[in-house]
Protein backbone atom coordinates (compact mmCIF):
# COMPACT_ATOMS: atom_id res chain seq x y z
CA UNK A 1 0.00 0.00 0.00
CA UNK A 2 1.05 3.16 -1.13
CA UNK A 3 1.73 5.86 1.85
CA UNK A 4 0.47 9.05 1.70
CA UNK A 5 3.30 12.14 2.82
CA UNK A 6 2.52 13.55 6.26
CA UNK A 7 1.36 16.89 4.70
CA UNK A 8 -1.48 17.73 5.15
CA UNK A 9 -3.52 19.01 2.91
CA UNK A 10 -3.58 23.06 1.98
CA UNK A 11 -6.34 25.02 3.25
CA UNK A 12 -9.76 25.01 0.85
CA UNK A 13 -9.55 29.07 -0.19
CA UNK A 14 -12.09 30.21 -2.39
CA UNK A 15 -12.54 33.35 -4.05
CA UNK A 16 -16.01 34.39 -5.65
CA UNK A 17 -15.66 35.58 -9.18
CA UNK A 18 -17.06 38.50 -10.72
CA UNK A 19 -20.02 37.20 -13.37
CA UNK A 20 -18.45 39.13 -16.63
CA UNK A 21 -17.36 36.30 -18.68
CA UNK A 22 -13.49 35.63 -17.66
CA UNK A 23 -10.41 36.86 -18.80
CA UNK A 24 -7.03 36.07 -17.72
CA UNK A 25 -3.73 37.46 -17.85
CA UNK A 26 -2.40 33.84 -18.62
CA UNK A 27 -2.36 32.23 -21.59
CA UNK A 28 -5.44 30.87 -20.85
CA UNK A 29 -8.53 31.65 -23.51
CA UNK A 30 -11.54 32.81 -22.19
CA UNK A 31 -14.26 30.49 -22.35
CA UNK A 32 -16.46 30.91 -25.19
CA UNK A 33 -17.47 28.80 -28.66
CA UNK A 34 -15.46 29.23 -32.15
CA UNK A 35 -18.21 29.51 -34.16
CA UNK A 36 -19.67 33.48 -35.57
CA UNK A 37 -21.75 33.35 -32.48
CA UNK A 38 -19.63 33.49 -29.64
CA UNK A 39 -22.39 34.96 -27.11
CA UNK A 40 -24.00 31.72 -27.77
CA UNK A 41 -21.94 30.04 -25.59
CA UNK A 42 -20.54 32.41 -23.16
CA UNK A 43 -19.76 31.17 -19.60
CA UNK A 44 -19.95 33.00 -16.23
CA UNK A 45 -17.13 32.86 -13.89
CA UNK A 46 -18.41 31.70 -10.04
CA UNK A 47 -15.46 30.65 -7.83
CA UNK A 48 -11.71 29.80 -7.85
CA UNK A 49 -9.09 28.58 -5.37
CA UNK A 50 -5.51 27.70 -6.07
CA UNK A 51 -5.01 24.31 -7.14
CA UNK A 52 -1.98 23.28 -4.86
CA UNK A 53 -1.15 20.26 -7.32
CA UNK A 54 -0.01 19.63 -11.03
CA UNK A 55 -1.91 19.43 -13.86
CA UNK A 56 -1.46 16.02 -15.04
CA UNK A 57 -3.69 15.27 -12.08
CA UNK A 58 -6.32 16.89 -13.12
CA UNK A 59 -7.64 13.82 -15.37
CA UNK A 60 -7.52 11.99 -12.13
CA UNK A 61 -9.56 13.63 -10.09
CA UNK A 62 -12.43 14.59 -12.29
CA UNK A 63 -12.99 10.82 -13.14
CA UNK A 64 -14.40 10.91 -9.25
CA UNK A 65 -16.40 13.12 -10.16
CA UNK A 66 -17.60 11.62 -13.40
CA UNK A 67 -18.00 8.39 -12.27
CA UNK A 68 -19.19 8.81 -8.43
CA UNK A 69 -21.75 12.00 -8.75
CA UNK A 70 -23.36 10.33 -5.26
CA UNK A 71 -20.29 11.72 -3.44
CA UNK A 72 -21.72 15.07 -4.07
CA UNK A 73 -25.61 14.74 -4.04
CA UNK A 74 -27.61 12.82 -1.45
CA UNK A 75 -30.71 12.53 -3.83
CA UNK A 76 -28.50 11.06 -6.54
CA UNK A 77 -27.87 7.20 -6.46
CA UNK A 78 -25.17 6.63 -8.99
CA UNK A 79 -24.73 7.28 -12.33
CA UNK A 80 -24.21 4.31 -15.22
CA UNK A 81 -21.68 4.86 -18.25
CA UNK A 82 -23.73 4.67 -21.82
CA UNK A 83 -20.50 5.27 -23.40
CA UNK A 84 -16.85 6.51 -22.84
CA UNK A 85 -14.98 7.65 -26.52
CA UNK A 86 -12.01 9.35 -27.00
CA UNK A 87 -13.14 9.50 -30.37
CA UNK A 88 -16.52 10.23 -31.14
CA UNK A 89 -17.32 13.80 -29.59
CA UNK A 90 -21.13 14.76 -29.68
CA UNK A 91 -22.45 17.71 -31.51
CA UNK A 92 -24.35 18.82 -28.38
CA UNK A 93 -21.17 19.67 -26.27
CA UNK A 94 -19.74 23.03 -26.69
CA UNK A 95 -16.83 23.66 -29.40
CA UNK A 96 -14.33 25.99 -27.01
CA UNK A 97 -11.91 28.53 -28.41
CA UNK A 98 -8.44 27.05 -27.65
CA UNK A 99 -9.83 23.75 -26.63
CA UNK A 100 -9.93 20.51 -28.04
CA UNK A 101 -12.25 17.70 -26.89
CA UNK A 102 -10.38 14.66 -26.21
CA UNK A 103 -13.16 12.68 -24.29
CA UNK A 104 -16.43 12.10 -23.79
CA UNK A 105 -18.48 10.14 -21.24
CA UNK A 106 -22.18 9.57 -21.73
CA UNK A 107 -23.35 8.70 -18.58
CA UNK A 108 -26.85 8.90 -16.67
CA UNK A 109 -28.10 9.92 -13.67
CA UNK A 110 -30.31 7.59 -11.66
CA UNK A 111 -32.17 9.28 -8.43
CA UNK A 112 -32.29 8.09 -5.52
CA UNK A 113 -35.92 8.44 -5.16
CA UNK A 114 -37.22 7.50 -8.46
CA UNK A 115 -40.46 8.54 -7.46
CA UNK A 116 -39.73 11.88 -6.83
CA UNK A 117 -37.03 12.69 -9.62
CA UNK A 118 -36.34 11.65 -12.86
CA UNK A 119 -33.21 10.42 -14.41
CA UNK A 120 -31.41 12.39 -16.54
CA UNK A 121 -28.19 11.60 -19.47
CA UNK A 122 -25.39 13.76 -19.61
CA UNK A 123 -22.29 14.42 -21.69
CA UNK A 124 -19.03 14.54 -19.28
CA UNK A 125 -16.65 16.34 -21.92
CA UNK A 126 -12.60 16.31 -20.89
CA UNK A 127 -10.78 19.24 -23.14
CA UNK A 128 -7.19 19.87 -23.57
CA UNK A 129 -5.40 22.96 -24.77
CA UNK A 130 -4.65 23.09 -28.58
CA UNK A 131 -1.27 24.70 -28.46
CA UNK A 132 1.13 25.72 -25.71
CA UNK A 133 3.58 24.23 -23.06
CA UNK A 134 0.64 22.21 -21.64
CA UNK A 135 -1.16 21.24 -25.36
CA UNK A 136 -2.50 17.74 -25.39
CA UNK A 137 -3.33 17.54 -20.87
CA UNK A 138 -7.33 17.43 -20.25
CA UNK A 139 -7.49 20.36 -18.40
CA UNK A 140 -10.78 21.24 -18.04
CA UNK A 141 -14.25 19.19 -17.86
CA UNK A 142 -17.81 20.40 -18.62
CA UNK A 143 -20.81 18.76 -17.80
CA UNK A 144 -23.86 18.78 -20.38
CA UNK A 145 -27.52 17.96 -19.27
CA UNK A 146 -29.20 16.19 -22.26
CA UNK A 147 -33.00 16.91 -21.10
CA UNK A 148 -35.99 15.95 -23.76
CA UNK A 149 -37.72 17.96 -25.49
CA UNK A 150 -40.88 19.58 -23.10
CA UNK A 151 -38.93 18.23 -19.67
CA UNK A 152 -37.36 20.21 -17.37
CA UNK A 153 -33.88 19.90 -15.05
CA UNK A 154 -34.58 17.11 -12.24
CA UNK A 155 -34.29 19.53 -8.84
CA UNK A 156 -30.68 18.06 -7.83
CA UNK A 157 -28.98 19.36 -10.99
CA UNK A 158 -27.88 23.32 -11.35
CA UNK A 159 -29.81 25.33 -13.46
CA UNK A 160 -27.31 25.43 -16.38
CA UNK A 161 -27.00 24.25 -19.67
CA UNK A 162 -23.24 23.49 -19.06
CA UNK A 163 -21.28 23.52 -16.54
CA UNK A 164 -17.46 23.66 -16.47
CA UNK A 165 -14.35 22.28 -14.03
CA UNK A 166 -11.41 24.20 -15.42
CA UNK A 167 -7.87 24.25 -14.34
CA UNK A 168 -5.40 27.01 -14.59
CA UNK A 169 -2.29 26.23 -15.14
CA UNK A 170 0.46 28.56 -14.18
CA UNK A 171 2.67 30.42 -16.79
CA UNK A 172 5.50 32.79 -14.92
CA UNK A 173 6.29 33.97 -18.48
CA UNK A 174 3.49 36.20 -18.87
CA UNK A 175 3.77 38.04 -15.40
CA UNK A 176 5.59 39.18 -12.74
CA UNK A 177 3.61 38.70 -9.92
CA UNK A 178 4.15 35.28 -8.25
CA UNK A 179 0.84 35.06 -6.21
CA UNK A 180 -0.50 35.78 -9.97
CA UNK A 181 1.09 33.12 -10.59
CA UNK A 182 -0.09 29.95 -9.09
CA UNK A 183 -2.32 27.56 -10.87
CA UNK A 184 -6.18 27.67 -10.29
CA UNK A 185 -9.10 26.04 -10.24
CA UNK A 186 -12.78 27.94 -11.74
CA UNK A 187 -16.40 26.44 -11.69
CA UNK A 188 -17.51 28.35 -14.92
CA UNK A 189 -21.15 27.83 -16.28
CA UNK A 190 -24.11 28.98 -18.80
CA UNK A 191 -26.76 29.31 -16.02
CA UNK A 192 -30.27 28.99 -17.84
CA UNK A 193 -32.55 32.42 -18.34
CA UNK A 194 -33.27 33.88 -14.82
CA UNK A 195 -31.09 32.08 -12.68
CA UNK A 196 -29.66 33.66 -9.96
CA UNK A 197 -25.87 33.68 -9.87
CA UNK A 198 -24.96 35.78 -6.64
CA UNK A 199 -23.26 34.97 -3.12
CA UNK A 200 -26.66 33.38 -1.88
CA UNK A 201 -27.97 31.70 -4.55
CA UNK A 202 -28.43 27.88 -4.98
CA UNK A 203 -26.10 27.79 -8.26
CA UNK A 204 -23.22 29.59 -6.26
CA UNK A 205 -23.42 27.52 -3.52
CA UNK A 206 -23.71 24.06 -5.26
CA UNK A 207 -20.29 25.59 -6.96
CA UNK A 208 -18.93 26.30 -4.28
CA UNK A 209 -19.41 22.75 -2.96
CA UNK A 210 -17.87 21.21 -6.01
CA UNK A 211 -15.32 23.45 -6.30
CA UNK A 212 -14.19 21.83 -2.63
CA UNK A 213 -14.47 18.38 -3.78
CA UNK A 214 -12.35 18.88 -6.84
CA UNK A 215 -9.96 20.45 -5.18
CA UNK A 216 -9.77 17.36 -2.28
CA UNK A 217 -9.85 15.20 -5.22
CA UNK A 218 -6.92 16.58 -6.68
CA UNK A 219 -4.80 16.80 -3.60
CA UNK A 220 -6.01 12.66 -2.82
CA UNK A 221 -4.45 12.34 -6.49
CA UNK A 222 -1.15 14.05 -5.08
CA UNK A 223 -1.07 11.90 -1.92
CA UNK A 224 -2.03 8.38 -3.13
CA UNK A 225 -5.76 8.40 -1.11
CA UNK A 226 -7.13 5.20 -0.50
CA UNK A 227 -10.46 5.03 0.32
CA UNK A 228 -10.80 3.93 4.59
CA UNK A 229 -13.36 1.16 3.71
CA UNK A 230 -13.97 -0.79 0.57
CA UNK A 231 -18.00 -1.35 -0.17
CA UNK A 232 -19.26 -3.84 -2.54
CA UNK A 233 -17.08 -6.57 -2.14
CA UNK A 234 -19.30 -9.39 -2.02
CA UNK A 235 -22.46 -8.06 -4.07
CA UNK A 236 -22.45 -5.57 -6.54
CA UNK A 237 -23.12 -1.80 -5.34
CA UNK A 238 -25.21 -1.68 -8.65
CA UNK A 239 -27.18 -4.53 -8.42
CA UNK A 240 -28.13 -3.81 -4.66
CA UNK A 241 -28.79 0.02 -5.26
CA UNK A 242 -31.65 -1.55 -7.62
CA UNK A 243 -32.80 -4.13 -5.41
CA UNK A 244 -32.63 -1.72 -2.42
CA UNK A 245 -34.91 0.45 -4.13
CA UNK A 246 -37.76 -1.81 -4.78
CA UNK A 247 -37.34 -3.36 -1.02
CA UNK A 248 -37.45 0.35 0.97
CA UNK A 249 -40.67 1.38 -1.65
CA UNK A 250 -42.52 -2.50 -0.18
CA UNK A 251 -41.14 -1.84 3.44
CA UNK A 252 -41.48 2.03 4.00
CA UNK A 253 -44.43 1.59 5.60
CA UNK A 254 -43.14 0.20 8.51
CA UNK A 255 -42.07 3.66 9.65
CA UNK A 256 -45.10 5.03 9.99
CA UNK A 257 -46.00 1.61 11.85
CA UNK A 258 -42.92 1.44 14.24
CA UNK A 259 -43.75 0.54 17.90
CA UNK A 260 -40.74 0.34 19.48
CA UNK A 261 -39.08 3.50 21.45
CA UNK A 262 -36.36 3.59 19.29
CA UNK A 263 -36.02 5.64 16.09
CA UNK A 264 -37.77 3.91 13.27
CA UNK A 265 -35.78 5.74 10.32
CA UNK A 266 -32.65 4.32 11.42
CA UNK A 267 -34.20 0.30 12.44
CA UNK A 268 -36.40 0.47 9.13
CA UNK A 269 -33.80 1.51 6.85
CA UNK A 270 -30.63 -0.42 8.35
CA UNK A 271 -32.79 -4.12 8.34
CA UNK A 272 -34.43 -3.32 4.85
CA UNK A 273 -30.67 -2.96 3.81
CA UNK A 274 -29.19 -6.38 5.71
CA UNK A 275 -32.06 -7.87 4.08
CA UNK A 276 -31.36 -7.03 0.57
CA UNK A 277 -27.91 -7.71 1.01
CA UNK A 278 -28.89 -11.23 2.53
CA UNK A 279 -31.04 -12.16 -0.66
CA UNK A 280 -28.35 -11.13 -2.94
CA UNK A 281 -25.76 -13.16 -1.24
CA UNK A 282 -27.83 -15.74 -0.95
CA UNK A 283 -29.00 -15.91 -4.84
CA UNK A 284 -25.22 -15.72 -5.47
CA UNK A 285 -24.31 -18.76 -3.01
CA UNK A 286 -26.92 -21.32 -3.42
CA UNK A 287 -27.14 -20.62 -7.16
CA UNK A 288 -25.73 -23.15 -9.61
CA UNK A 289 -24.14 -20.11 -11.29
CA UNK A 290 -23.98 -17.13 -9.59
CA UNK A 291 -25.37 -14.51 -12.26
CA UNK A 292 -26.40 -11.24 -10.53
CA UNK A 293 -26.49 -9.47 -13.45
CA UNK A 294 -29.94 -11.33 -14.22
CA UNK A 295 -31.86 -8.97 -11.83
CA UNK A 296 -32.38 -6.08 -14.20
CA UNK A 297 -34.03 -8.33 -16.29
CA UNK A 298 -36.50 -9.68 -13.37
CA UNK A 299 -39.81 -8.34 -12.47
CA UNK A 300 -40.62 -5.72 -9.39
CA UNK A 301 -39.94 -9.04 -6.56
CA UNK A 302 -37.84 -11.35 -8.90
CA UNK A 303 -36.08 -12.65 -5.53
CA UNK A 304 -39.48 -14.94 -4.74
CA UNK A 305 -37.49 -17.34 -6.84
CA UNK A 306 -33.84 -17.02 -6.44
CA UNK A 307 -31.90 -19.63 -4.44
CA UNK A 308 -31.79 -19.38 -0.72
CA UNK A 309 -30.26 -21.43 2.52
CA UNK A 310 -31.91 -24.92 2.16
CA UNK A 311 -32.24 -24.38 6.29
CA UNK A 312 -33.31 -21.69 6.30
CA UNK A 313 -32.17 -19.13 8.76
CA UNK A 314 -31.66 -18.55 12.36
CA UNK A 315 -31.42 -14.90 13.25
CA UNK A 316 -30.07 -15.03 16.74
CA UNK A 317 -31.05 -12.45 18.97
CA UNK A 318 -33.38 -10.70 16.64
CA UNK A 319 -34.58 -7.86 19.21
CA UNK A 320 -37.46 -6.09 17.42
CA UNK A 321 -37.72 -8.55 15.13
CA UNK A 322 -37.86 -6.74 11.88
CA UNK A 323 -34.92 -8.60 10.01
CA UNK A 324 -36.83 -11.92 10.56
CA UNK A 325 -40.37 -10.03 9.37
CA UNK A 326 -38.98 -8.50 6.45
CA UNK A 327 -37.52 -11.59 4.95
CA UNK A 328 -40.49 -13.94 6.20
CA UNK A 329 -42.49 -11.26 3.92
CA UNK A 330 -40.68 -12.16 1.04
CA UNK A 331 -41.22 -15.76 1.34
CA UNK A 332 -37.76 -16.57 3.12
CA UNK A 333 -38.25 -19.12 5.09
CA UNK A 334 -36.70 -19.55 8.88
CA UNK A 335 -36.92 -18.00 12.39
CA UNK A 336 -35.34 -15.71 14.85
CA UNK A 337 -35.90 -15.70 18.35
CA UNK A 338 -34.71 -13.79 21.23
CA UNK A 339 -35.23 -13.82 25.15
CA UNK A 340 -37.92 -11.48 24.92
CA UNK A 341 -41.07 -10.52 22.59
CA UNK A 342 -40.93 -6.96 21.64
CA UNK A 343 -43.75 -4.78 21.37
CA UNK A 344 -43.57 -4.65 17.62
CA UNK A 345 -44.04 -9.00 17.35
CA UNK A 346 -47.71 -8.51 18.09
CA UNK A 347 -48.15 -6.10 15.25
CA UNK A 348 -46.41 -8.12 12.43
CA UNK A 349 -48.44 -10.21 9.68
CA UNK A 350 -49.71 -13.98 11.55
CA UNK A 351 -46.70 -15.41 9.05
CA UNK A 352 -44.01 -12.99 10.62
CA UNK A 353 -44.91 -13.80 14.41
CA UNK A 354 -45.14 -17.63 13.82
CA UNK A 355 -41.77 -17.24 13.03
CA UNK A 356 -40.50 -15.20 16.04
CA UNK A 357 -39.64 -17.48 18.62
CA UNK A 358 -38.83 -16.61 22.55
CA UNK A 359 -36.26 -18.64 23.62
CA UNK A 360 -32.86 -18.32 25.89
CA UNK A 361 -30.15 -20.12 23.66
CA UNK A 362 -27.69 -21.99 25.67
CA UNK A 363 -25.11 -23.32 23.23
CA UNK A 364 -23.36 -25.59 25.61
CA UNK A 365 -26.78 -28.00 25.80
CA UNK A 366 -25.33 -28.80 22.59
CA UNK A 367 -22.52 -31.03 24.17
CA UNK A 368 -23.92 -31.40 27.63
CA UNK A 369 -25.33 -34.40 28.54
CA UNK A 370 -26.82 -33.36 31.51
CA UNK A 371 -29.33 -31.18 30.04
CA UNK A 372 -33.11 -32.50 29.78
CA UNK A 373 -33.99 -34.11 26.27
CA UNK A 374 -36.88 -32.05 25.44
CA UNK A 375 -34.30 -28.82 26.24
CA UNK A 376 -31.75 -30.59 24.15
CA UNK A 377 -34.24 -31.29 21.39
CA UNK A 378 -35.26 -27.55 21.48
CA UNK A 379 -32.23 -26.60 21.34
CA UNK A 380 -31.44 -28.35 18.60
CA UNK A 381 -34.72 -27.74 16.15
CA UNK A 382 -33.39 -24.35 15.36
CA UNK A 383 -30.47 -25.42 14.17
CA UNK A 384 -32.03 -27.65 11.10
CA UNK A 385 -29.40 -29.36 8.56
CA UNK A 386 -28.23 -26.03 6.28
CA UNK A 387 -29.65 -23.49 8.50
CA UNK A 388 -27.79 -19.95 7.76
CA UNK A 389 -27.22 -18.05 10.59
CA UNK A 390 -27.49 -14.58 11.60
CA UNK A 391 -25.88 -12.37 13.95
CA UNK A 392 -27.13 -8.65 13.63
CA UNK A 393 -25.58 -6.65 16.56
CA UNK A 394 -25.76 -9.85 18.17
CA UNK A 395 -23.60 -9.18 21.39
CA UNK A 396 -22.70 -12.03 23.44
CA UNK A 397 -23.80 -14.01 20.75
CA UNK A 398 -21.33 -12.74 18.08
CA UNK A 399 -18.45 -15.01 18.93
CA UNK A 400 -20.29 -17.93 19.06
CA UNK A 401 -22.05 -17.94 15.52
CA UNK A 402 -19.06 -19.65 13.85
CA UNK A 403 -18.60 -22.24 17.03
CA UNK A 404 -22.60 -23.28 16.30
CA UNK A 405 -22.04 -22.98 12.21
CA UNK A 406 -18.94 -25.30 12.82
CA UNK A 407 -20.85 -27.80 15.27
CA UNK A 408 -24.57 -28.01 13.50
CA UNK A 409 -23.60 -28.28 10.15
CA UNK A 410 -24.84 -24.79 9.40
CA UNK A 411 -23.85 -23.14 5.48
CA UNK A 412 -22.73 -20.73 6.56
CA UNK A 413 -23.18 -17.15 8.58
CA UNK A 414 -22.97 -13.82 8.88
CA UNK A 415 -21.83 -11.44 11.76
CA UNK A 416 -22.29 -7.33 12.14
CA UNK A 417 -20.60 -7.49 15.81
CA UNK A 418 -20.91 -4.48 17.58
CA UNK A 419 -20.66 -4.68 21.35
CA UNK A 420 -17.48 -6.78 22.25
CA UNK A 421 -17.89 -10.13 23.80
CA UNK A 422 -16.16 -13.17 24.11
CA UNK A 423 -17.51 -16.56 24.80
CA UNK A 424 -18.79 -15.85 28.73
CA UNK A 425 -16.79 -12.59 29.51
CA UNK A 426 -16.50 -8.97 27.67
CA UNK A 427 -13.55 -8.93 25.12
CA UNK A 428 -10.17 -7.17 26.19
CA UNK A 429 -6.97 -7.52 24.78
CA UNK A 430 -5.49 -9.65 27.61
CA UNK A 431 -8.32 -12.20 27.78
CA UNK A 432 -8.68 -12.87 23.97
CA UNK A 433 -4.98 -13.61 24.21
CA UNK A 434 -5.18 -16.40 26.89
CA UNK A 435 -8.74 -17.37 25.64
CA UNK A 436 -7.37 -19.44 22.53
CA UNK A 437 -4.30 -20.39 21.23
CA UNK A 438 -4.88 -19.86 17.40
CA UNK A 439 -1.24 -20.91 16.03
CA UNK A 440 -2.42 -24.53 17.21
CA UNK A 441 -2.55 -25.23 13.35
CA UNK A 442 -1.67 -28.81 12.32
CA UNK A 443 -0.53 -27.66 8.46
CA UNK A 444 2.30 -25.94 9.70
CA UNK A 445 5.65 -27.35 9.11
CA UNK A 446 7.47 -28.88 11.66
CA UNK A 447 10.77 -29.09 10.19
CA UNK A 448 10.41 -25.05 9.42
CA UNK A 449 13.37 -23.49 11.19
CA UNK A 450 12.27 -21.26 14.51
CA UNK A 451 13.16 -18.04 12.79
CA UNK A 452 11.59 -18.58 9.52
CA UNK A 453 8.36 -19.88 10.79
CA UNK A 454 7.93 -17.10 13.03
CA UNK A 455 9.03 -14.26 10.21
CA UNK A 456 6.11 -15.91 7.43
CA UNK A 457 3.42 -15.97 10.45
CA UNK A 458 4.21 -11.58 10.99
CA UNK A 459 3.79 -11.74 7.07
CA UNK A 460 0.88 -13.62 6.83
CA UNK A 461 -0.67 -11.97 9.70
CA UNK A 462 -0.23 -8.48 8.04
CA UNK A 463 -1.79 -9.97 5.33
CA UNK A 464 -4.56 -11.51 6.50
CA UNK A 465 -5.89 -8.49 8.59
CA UNK A 466 -5.28 -6.28 5.51
CA UNK A 467 -7.36 -8.48 3.78
CA UNK A 468 -10.17 -7.93 6.88
CA UNK A 469 -10.96 -4.45 5.32
CA UNK A 470 -11.10 -2.62 8.72
CA UNK A 471 -10.95 0.79 7.20
CA UNK A 472 -9.23 3.92 9.12
CA UNK A 473 -9.51 1.53 12.27
CA UNK A 474 -7.06 -1.60 10.62
CA UNK A 475 -4.88 -1.50 13.14
CA UNK A 476 -4.01 -2.47 17.05
CA UNK A 477 -5.28 0.69 18.66
CA UNK A 478 -8.64 0.65 18.82
CA UNK A 479 -10.68 -1.94 20.94
CA UNK A 480 -13.40 -2.11 18.18
CA UNK A 481 -10.75 -3.11 15.27
CA UNK A 482 -8.99 -5.90 17.88
CA UNK A 483 -12.03 -7.31 18.57
CA UNK A 484 -13.00 -7.81 14.49
CA UNK A 485 -9.41 -9.15 14.35
CA UNK A 486 -10.28 -11.45 16.87
CA UNK A 487 -13.21 -12.66 15.38
CA UNK A 488 -11.97 -13.32 12.11
CA UNK A 489 -8.98 -15.16 13.44
CA UNK A 490 -11.83 -17.44 15.48
CA UNK A 491 -13.48 -17.87 12.28
CA UNK A 492 -10.48 -19.41 10.11
CA UNK A 493 -9.28 -21.24 13.41
CA UNK A 494 -12.39 -23.13 13.09
CA UNK A 495 -12.40 -23.69 9.46
CA UNK A 496 -14.57 -20.88 7.46
CA UNK A 497 -13.07 -19.40 4.88
CA UNK A 498 -13.25 -15.27 5.82
CA UNK A 499 -14.88 -12.69 3.91
CA UNK A 500 -15.78 -8.98 5.10
CA UNK A 501 -17.80 -6.29 3.62
CA UNK A 502 -18.92 -2.80 4.53
CA UNK A 503 -22.72 -2.66 4.09
CA UNK A 504 -24.85 0.25 2.79
CA UNK A 505 -26.65 0.51 6.08
CA UNK A 506 -27.02 3.75 8.24
CA UNK A 507 -25.06 2.71 11.26
CA UNK A 508 -20.97 3.17 12.16
CA UNK A 509 -21.37 -0.59 12.74
CA UNK A 510 -21.84 -2.09 9.60
CA UNK A 511 -18.31 -4.21 9.01
CA UNK A 512 -19.79 -7.74 8.51
CA UNK A 513 -17.86 -10.84 8.32
CA UNK A 514 -18.96 -13.84 6.71
CA UNK A 515 -18.66 -17.88 6.50
CA UNK A 516 -20.23 -19.76 3.58
CA UNK A 517 -17.44 -21.90 2.45
CA UNK A 518 -14.82 -24.50 4.65
CA UNK A 519 -11.35 -24.16 4.26
CA UNK A 520 -9.78 -27.71 2.65
CA UNK A 521 -8.36 -30.27 5.00
CA UNK A 522 -10.09 -32.86 7.78
CA UNK A 523 -13.09 -31.35 8.78
CA UNK A 524 -13.05 -33.02 11.88
CA UNK A 525 -10.01 -31.06 13.54
CA UNK A 526 -12.01 -27.84 12.45
CA UNK A 527 -15.25 -29.64 14.87
CA UNK A 528 -13.21 -30.76 17.40
CA UNK A 529 -11.75 -26.85 18.05
CA UNK A 530 -15.32 -26.02 18.31
CA UNK A 531 -15.84 -29.05 20.83
CA UNK A 532 -13.04 -27.60 22.82
CA UNK A 533 -14.31 -24.16 23.15
CA UNK A 534 -17.51 -25.06 24.39
CA UNK A 535 -16.10 -27.67 27.26
CA UNK A 536 -13.68 -25.01 28.32
CA UNK A 537 -16.74 -22.48 28.89
CA UNK A 538 -18.56 -25.01 30.58
CA UNK A 539 -15.98 -26.16 32.78
CA UNK A 540 -14.92 -22.48 33.64
CA UNK A 541 -18.94 -22.59 34.70
CA UNK A 542 -19.22 -18.71 34.20
CA UNK A 543 -21.79 -18.91 31.51
CA UNK A 544 -25.58 -19.09 32.21
CA UNK A 545 -28.58 -18.31 30.48
CA UNK A 546 -31.41 -16.31 31.94
CA UNK A 547 -35.72 -17.68 31.52
CA UNK A 548 -37.08 -15.91 29.45
CA UNK A 549 -38.86 -12.99 29.75
CA UNK A 550 -42.18 -10.97 28.90
CA UNK A 551 -42.38 -8.01 26.64
CA UNK A 552 -39.95 -5.76 26.12
CA UNK A 553 -40.22 -2.00 24.27
CA UNK A 554 -37.01 -1.20 24.05
CA UNK A 555 -36.63 -3.57 21.04
CA UNK A 556 -32.87 -3.94 21.34
CA UNK A 557 -31.11 -7.64 21.29
CA UNK A 558 -30.68 -9.69 24.03
CA UNK A 559 -31.27 -13.76 23.49
CA UNK A 560 -28.51 -14.61 26.49
CA UNK A 561 -26.03 -13.21 29.17
CA UNK A 562 -23.11 -14.65 30.84
CA UNK A 563 -23.62 -14.33 34.82
CA UNK A 564 -19.99 -12.39 34.08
Amino acid sequence: MTTAPSVRRPRFNPSPCDIQPLHHAYDVPPLHNSDSNPLHFRFRSLVSCPADVPLELFETAVSQLIHHPEYNSTLILRSETISDSDTTIPSSVPRLEGYCPVRNVHRKLLPRRPGRDSGLEQHCTLYAFETGEFAGLPSMLVLTPLVPEGESLPYYHPTVLHLAFRFIPSNVTTTSDPASAQPSLRIEAIPLPGTPTDLNSRLYRTALALLDTLHRYLWGALTHYQKRVQHDVLVSREVYQDVYLKMRERHKGLVNTWREATDPLKHVFEDIGIATFLMLFWKDMFAASGDLAAVKELDDSPWKSWPRPPGGFLDLGCGNGLLTHILSAEGYSGCGIDLRARTSWAHYPESSQAALKVHALDPTQLLSPETDIDSKDEEKSFFASGVFLIGNHADELTPWLPVLATLTGASGYLSIPCCAWMFDERFTRSSAVSALDFSDDESLDATTAVGTLESREAENEAAFISSLGLGAEGTHKSQYSAYRIWLARLSRWLGWKIECDTLRIPSTRNWTIVGRERLPGDQSVFVDRARRIVEEVIRRGAFKTRTPEGTDTTGRHDSRHPSG
